[in-house]
């Protein structure tokens, strides 16, 4: 294969191909190495852009007769990219005086995907093992010391009552999910009355809001009733949001709940329903914004299992607004308690 057509093959590939001689300096680099690694990197030493002492060592294995090797190395920081890297000893002949090949395959996402799975697995498993121990101690203590005693009886059935209501709500979100995933790119295509879909909600938050003595002001500066979607999961959205505003605002503080229109939002290219929900709360430190809808993350974790959260629900919510097309934002300030606005495509 001529030269000439070589490099349009190779400047075709998506990933990084570099070409060193016997010294490690590049002879050749295909488009994308250049994206990634910088344009002029041609005839400079391949140690300028890659320090790694595994990847130094295979190329110096291929130097001494070794016909191909593979690593596996993260280059950079903030973001840092992980590469699995193949090397080839190249046949002499071949022009520009490179010795060795080098393909660098990007494999963060799966990377990333692959730890998440993992951190996920040690989530549930431990937000499984502290109710089941719970469980397990309140049966020995009533097979044992309150065997005989009523009253303790009670206050452990009512304990243990608490505990599995606890895993049950955990796996019922875990369920939740696996089926949001399933059918995530299928957009709903039927319509739903969200003014309907608002009462209904704050109908139902009607014990919660008693018991943690709120107030829900709901107001509706826009026309809209039907929008496309999906009637229960939209429920399940706005059940989240607004007993999440209801769950952790002030005692004796209110929850607005305001519905609006806007004819241009760039979140979903057009017009959409927005969806304000803004508690009286304590507010959210900032770094914490952007993980909240990471499953198990919480804000205040001792607080959220206090009121009964499996740190999922703005996980489900973020799915079910990806399935609609549609976007959540959260502004908070501390000691000013926190805004959720939840923004659907009109049509």
């Amino acid at each position: 294969m001529e030269v000439s057509k070589l490099d349009q093959v190779l400047n075709a590939l998506s990933a990084c191909v570099l070409f060193i001689d016997q010294n490690r300096k590049i002879t050749f680099a295909n488009h994308a190495a250049q994206q990634r690694f910088g344009e002029d990197i041609v005839d400079e030493s391949l140690v300028r852009i890659v320090r790694n002492p595994e990847f130094l060592a295979a190329i110096d294995r291929i130097n001494a007769g070794e016909d191909e090797a593979e690593v596996e190395l993260t280059i950079g920081a903030s973001p840092s990219a992980t590469f699995e890297v193949k090397l080839h000893a190249l046949g002499e002949g071949l022009a520009k005086n490179a010795k060795i090949a080098i393909t660098f395959e990007d494999v963060s996402q799966i990377r990333d995907a692959q730890l998440m799975r993992s951190e996920f697995v040690a989530n549930v498993s431990h937000e499984l093992r502290s109710p089941l121990t719970a469980l397990a101690g309140f049966i020995e203590t009533l097979r044992g010391p309150a065997k005989d005693d009523g009253e303790a009886r009670q206050r452990f059935l009512a304990l243990m009552e608490n505990e599995a209501a606890r895993m049950k709500r955990l796996i019922d979100d875990l369920l939740s999910l696996s089926k949001l995933q399933g059918k995530e790119r299928i957009r709903p295509s039927g319509e739903v009355d969200l003014v309907q879909i608002l009462d209904h909600v704050i109908a139902s938050l009607s014990p919660v809001v008693e018991k943690e003595r709120k107030t829900i002001n709901i107001s509706n500066d826009s026309e809209i009733q039907n929008i496309v979607g999906d009637h229960d999961e939209l429920i399940q959205v706005f059940h989240n949001i607004i007993e999440n505003a209801v769950k952790y605002g002030a005692l004796d503080s209110v929850v607005d709940v305001n519905v609006s229109v806007s004819e241009n939002i760039g979140a979903v290219n057009g017009p959409a329903v927005i969806v304000s929900v803004k508690d009286e709360g304590q507010g959210i430190q900032a770094e914490d914004i952007p993980r909240l809808t990471e499953r198990f993350y919480r804000a205040d974790k001792s607080r959220s299992r206090i009121k009964g959260g499996t740190g999922l629900g703005l996980a489900i919510v973020k799915h079910i607004l990806n399935r609609h097309r549609g976007r959540l934002e959260i502004e908070s300030e501390l000691g000013q308690g926190s805004t959720f606005k939840i923004i659907l495509p009109i049509g």
